[in-house]
């Protein structure tokens, strides 16, 4: 898709007119983005999309949920076996042009070194994870799955509470975009390529309580 809508470009008589347009918006969104910087902060839930700040609206009960057990047996694990590092919601992920804050996502030992305490902007992670709201799927499931894939993101979850299941897609270099692996649902697990070991049943993350013996398995072992 991407190679083919550069061909068109190519091919277009007036590129260079185009070209010239782009610079004075890429210019105009890089002086808006510097602005964001400058308004955001702990106390913001924000993500600045192609130009735009967006908002994000309180999420359901079922959505915090999801994120805090899985954040939590994703956590445990990498702490436990010197893995990296791994954010919740407020972590800003900032790529080439947009700067996002993933539900989840987690950062190997090698790229998380350099980070520092006062860290606010942070590079492309290794996994990110996003669980669907009716506010963002468009979003998790166009720009982010297309940015995150191009910025060399390996493994994306995208959990969807109202159907319970997790899709997993692992990056194709070659092509430099993301392919199906698994659909984990209630009854089955799921396991990281990206976090080596890591192995939890698909239950466990939108039930508080199976959450919990999932946390102690990982702890004991």
């Amino acid at each position: 898709m991407m190679a083919l809508d550069l061909d068109q470009l190519l091919d277009a008589p007036n590129l260079k007119l185009l070209m010239q347009q782009t610079e004075v918006a890429l210019r105009d969104e890089a002086r808006q983005r510097q602005q964001f910087y400058d308004w955001v902060n702990e106390d913001h839930k924000a993500e600045f999309i192609n130009g735009a700040i967006v908002m994000h609206s309180p999420v359901k009960e079922r959505h915090w949920v999801a994120v805090g057990n899985l954040y939590t047996l994703l956590r445990a694990y990498a702490i436990k076996h010197k893995l990296g590092r791994v954010a919740s919601e407020k972590a800003m992920v900032s790529l080439t042009r947009n700067d996002y804050e993933p539900d989840i996502c987690f950062w190997n030992s090698e790229r998380s070194a350099a980070f520092e305490s006062e860290t606010m902007q942070f590079p492309a992670s290794d996994l990110a994870v996003e669980v669907l709201s009716r506010s963002t799927e468009k979003i998790d499931r166009g720009i982010k799955y297309d940015d995150y894939a191009a910025h060399g993101v390996q493994e994306y979850w995208i959990v969807d509470t109202r159907k319970q299941l997790v899709e997993q897609y692992k990056l194709d270099t070659d092509f430099q975009t993301f392919a199906l692996e698994n659909t984990g649902k209630i009854g089955q697990e799921i396991a990281s390529d990206v976090v080596k070991g890591f192995r939890i049943s698909v239950a466990s993350i939108f039930d508080e309580s199976l959450c919990n013996e999932a946390l102690i398995s990982i702890l004991n072992h």
